[in-house]
């Protein structure tokens, strides 16, 4: 009995070893990129539960205003993968299906594509920021029906054939969230809330228009370097000028949270508490297109494959100023969360070098 109790005190106190080991490794990476530059929010969990959440930088670099790990931050095309959630549930509550053609649902010139296609961008529909961009008149803010009636009028031409070949394509999630909205009756953004926000207690994460940010104290502003070399709120770059004149709009982005809100949103989806793991399979599985051969883009999520830890999904976000990025090593139920709010070229290192650990440990 004694030699089995020392055997389990040396086993834990290797563990112990090993988890400390790891979190040191990991806080000296998290340093590094703080003295490069990086200004941001970098989580590591694994079986549900964080083992690394550090903040630096600023949350507002003109009034040096130290970044929280509980700051929020804008998504961008992270949010993607909520709308597609929201598609998913739709169809387990039997409101559309899969495969269903967007034309029953959307008025669109605009044929043979299936919801299908939408979510994993090989619908070949062309860019509806460049039609309105165009011809929008931006002293007013467009939304989703906006949208639409622009692509209607001015019809530019498909870029391929549905199901030809993988494209990122932002217009088919503003189709996603406005099927969700013609299928259910309710605004999408009042339905995010109750199907999905407020059931994971994701108390901190929105769709919010530009007041209701302003209005919020702990929102971490995205910035860019000014003509001088000092980061300044991205905001006052006319290259942003979009995020306000397409304000409205809903589905490829606009989604702010906190790390730990999308953490809560990972752990959802190791459970049937949204949809069923049936679902989630068939969302986290390649698509095939019309030659047969795979697109890794499933619903929302890219998807690879690794041989040291097997099935790995996430996605990028990038607003100005802002990169955001979720991986998810599924088969481990690891998780890297990191978001940042200046835009810095550090960032990439930061990421690689940090999954290179989740990996390891």
């Amino acid at each position: 009995m004694k030699k089995l109790i020392s055997t389990i005190l040396a086993i834990s106190l290797i563990f112990s070893v090993r988890a400390q080991e790891k979190t040191e490794t990991i806080k000296q990476i998290f340093e590094k990129a703080g003295t490069e530059g990086f200004s941001g929010v970098l989580l590591l969990a694994e079986q549900g539960g964080a083992f690394f959440e550090e903040a630096v930088g600023y949350r507002n670099f003109e009034n040096e205003v130290e970044l929280l790990t509980t700051d929020i931050f804008e998504m961008a095309s992270v949010s993607k993968q909520f709308t597609a959630m929201m598609v998913m549930m739709c169809q387990e509550k039997g409101l559309l299906q899969f495969d269903d053609p967007i034309d029953k649902y959307l008025e669109v010139p605009y044929s043979g594509i299936s919801i299908r296609h939408l979510f994993t961008h090989t619908s070949g529909l062309p860019d509806y920021q460049e039609v309105m961009d165009k011809h929008w008149d931006k002293s007013k803010v467009a939304g989703n029906e906006d949208i639409l009636e622009y692509l209607r009028e001015y019809n530019p031409p498909m870029l391929f054939q549905p199901g030809e070949r993988y494209e990122y394509s932002n217009t088919a999630y503003v189709f996603l969230a406005s099927i969700v909205e013609k299928a259910t009756g309710e605004d999408f953004i009042d339905l995010s809330k109750k199907w999905i926000f407020e059931p994971l207690e994701m108390s901190d994460t929105d769709i919010r228009t530009l007041e209701e940010k302003a209005n919020v104290e702990n929102f971490a502003a995205g910035h860019l370097k000014d003509e001088n070399g000092e980061y300044v709120n991205a905001n006052k770059f006319h290259d942003s000028d979009y995020t306000v004149w397409l304000g409205n709009r809903k589905g490829p982005g606009r989604i702010s949270s906190t790390a730990q809100d999308l953490l809560k949103w990972d752990q959802a989806l190791y459970t049937e508490q949204l949809v069923s793991r049936e679902t989630l399979e068939e969302a986290f599985s390649p698509m095939k297109l019309n030659d047969g051969s795979e697109s890794n883009y499933g619903f929302g999520w890219d998807i690879s494959d690794d041989d040291q830890v097997g099935k790995i999904v996430s996605h990028d976000g990038d607003n100005p100023g802002y990169r955001t990025k979720i991986i998810r090593l599924i088969d481990q139920q690891k998780t890297l969360i990191l978001l940042n709010n200046n835009a810095h070229p550090y960032k990439d290192q930061l990421m690689e070098e940090a999954l290179e650990v989740l990996k390891k440990w």
